[in-house]
């Protein structure tokens, strides 16, 4: 799955156009990488977010196409938030 997209269906950024703008502007990286928004992300995978001055960093659990808003939280787990 693509990574812009991963990071909209799992919540962690809720519109894909903004996922993509971070991940072109080198706010996302995965395994410590900086990546593109058609990055093909895996299960296991760190992905490291920087909100300004806030860092969020989470390890892929699950990949599923569709999840509801209730489950989004249940794709990642939470490694670290600053």
């Amino acid at each position: 799955m693509r990574l812009d997209k991963f990071l909209k269906v799992s919540r962690i950024i809720k519109r894909r156009s903004v996922a993509n703008d971070a991940c072109s502007e080198s706010h996302v990286m995965v395994n410590s990488r900086i990546v593109k928004p058609a990055y093909d992300l895996k299960i296991g995978d760190i992905i490291e977010v920087q909100f300004g001055q806030r860092v969020f960093r989470c390890r892929v659990k699950a990949m599923p196409e569709h999840v509801g808003k209730s489950e989004a939280s249940t794709l990642y787990e939470v490694l670290e938030e600053e």
